[in-house]
């Protein structure tokens, strides 16, 4: 048995016990041991909040090719911005890495609650760089990326997913035409898992190197703080530190990839509340040294 499918009956045994909710499940240790779980046909859904990692990569591929810095100010590339107090000093850093101070809460109606979300988000004050949550703050970072680049998905498609071999994947707009990009990005297990891949291997896809290791290295460093609860104590770019060693980027209803040493676990689920019991779980598991392969 590789330590890969230990993991993996470990963490099948774990949803067992639990009744997560589950869907399908991927472990990756090193270059080639794999295994894999599926609970429910390996269909397109929804991977909420991991989206937030691919806006991070594609402003890392943007920048890596002179089109923008992540530390300019944002509020100028956004039409008819007017920027609330505090708001012009507001970079892409600060937009991905939740630091831009400006509140603006969740709502299942957020991207319809008013004319332009993004010029909303913008007007608001900001409390300086702490941290505030907010899924406007990856959306209005895809706006101002989009005013050099084009449409975002277009300009990942060949640089990101065709080379993964995710063909033509689904990503929600808003009622103006624009990515969510906080969300709404439709991806199976496995295609989840090759971003995952490519995560832990700092954006090395084989022989390429789709995306700068340096912006894959922001994922998981440089934290924020964010709060004392244990999986949630500091949030970089896209990632959420912890729990214990491990990282990981996050989706609502326990879209995961988790990141410990040279493993990687993918999981798709539609289980919220379950989410980070099963995450707590897969870290202590990356943790512990596994049970050696055997015949």
């Amino acid at each position: 048995m590789t330590r890969a499918e230990h993991l993996r009956d470990e963490i099948v045994r774990s949803v067992g016990a639990s009744g997560f909710g589950a869907h399908g499940l991927h472990v990756l240790v090193g270059d080639d041991d794999e295994a894999g779980h599926l609970w429910r046909a390996d269909e397109r859904r929804d991977v909420h909040s991991v989206a937030k990692g691919v806006c991070v990569l594609a402003a890392g591929l943007a920048a890596e090719e002179g089109l923008l810095s992540l530390d300019e100010p944002v509020a100028p590339l956004v039409a008819g911005a007017r920027p609330g107090p505090g708001v012009d000093a507001i970079t892409m850093r600060h937009l991905l890495s939740m630091s831009s101070g400006v509140d603006l809460p969740w709502s299942e109606t957020i991207m319809t609650d008013w004319p332009d979300l993004a010029l909303e988000f913008l007007s608001r004050p900001s409390r300086g760089r702490v941290f505030q949550y907010s899924t406007a703050s990856t959306y209005t970072a895809m706006r101002a990326l989009a005013t050099r680049v084009g449409d975002v998905a277009e300009y990942l498609r060949p640089r990101l997913f065709d080379p993964l071999g995710i063909d033509d994947p689904t990503w929600e707009r808003c009622p103006l035409g624009h990515l969510v990009g906080a969300g709404g990005l439709w991806l199976t297990t496995a295609e989840l898992s090759r971003l995952g891949r490519l995560v832990r291997d700092r954006g090395r896809w084989g022989d390429r190197q789709l995306v700068p290791a340096g912006i894959v290295d922001a994922m998981h460093s440089d934290w924020v703080v964010s709060g004392q609860n244990e999986g949630y104590r500091g949030y970089a770019l896209a990632g959420w530190d912890g729990p214990g060693d491990a990282w990981r980027l996050h989706g609502a209803y326990g879209q995961l990839l988790v990141f410990g040493g040279d493993a990687v676990v993918t999981v798709t689920a539609d289980d919220h509340l379950g989410a980070d019991a099963l995450t707590r779980t897969v870290a202590d598991l990356l943790a512990s040294p596994g049970r050696p392969p055997s015949d």
